[in-house]
């Protein structure tokens, strides 16, 4: 996994890196990361890949709470890897499980990923628009991420894992969305996470 740096991430970045409303403050982190495997990726993709067979090896696919059945597929054991490997080179101190991961992952849709925006980052769109005028948050957004993922032939997914194992969940956050868009012709995937802390959190 390399992490890529493209232009059009880079000014919704410095936009959201810390956006004070008052008595709230927005954040958001936008990163792209293509999926080729380092020496480092190599033995943890192995590492993953044995948990998994090894977690398959053990369930019963009669557990409808089991992730057996998606796992059971090789490209989505892939697809998985990949993700858990995006989540290591964000959070290097952290120890991901990707049978655990896999509970957390949500695939999703574009409209699902807009209508939360829409509602969580309305303060921000609006500064937004405010501060650059023309193109929206969003559209902005939505260009940027087309731009680096092709976003038609993206998988999107939402990862909402449990608030003590949660990497990306600040001290005082009101709530936080993490969201992942991968594209597995590319071989690229960009993770976005945005948040709301109470302004004194961040003391």
């Amino acid at each position: 996994m390399k992490f890529l740096e493209y232009t059009p991430l880079d000014r919704i970045n410095d936009f959201l890196s810390e956006l004070n409303l008052g008595e709230r403050t927005i954040k958001g982190s936008l990163e792209a990361y293509s999926c080729k495997h380092t020496g480092t990726d190599k033995r943890l993709s192995l590492s993953l890949e044995n948990e998994i067979l090894d977690y398959l090896g053990k369930s019963s696919d009669t557990d409808s709470s089991s992730p057996v059945e998606f796992l059971l597929s090789r490209s989505s054991r892939k697809t998985l890897i990949y993700l858990v490997l995006t989540l290591y080179h964000m959070y290097p101190d952290y120890d991901f499980s990707a049978v655990k991961a896999h509970q957390f992952f949500t695939e999703e849709s574009w409209d699902i990923f807009k209508l939360i925006f829409d509602t969580y980052m309305l303060e921000a769109s609006k500064e937004w628009t405010e501060t650059y005028g023309g193109s929206s948050l969003l559209e902005t957004l939505y260009k940027a991420l087309d731009e680096v993922v092709k976003l038609s032939e993206c998988e999107i997914y939402s990862y909402n894992p449990d608030s003590d194992a949660d990497p990306f969940l600040e001290k005082g956050a009101i709530w936080s969305f993490s969201f992942f868009f991968y594209n597995r012709k590319l071989k690229r995937v960009v993770s976005f996470n945005f948040c709301c802390l109470r302004y004194s959190s961040k003391e």
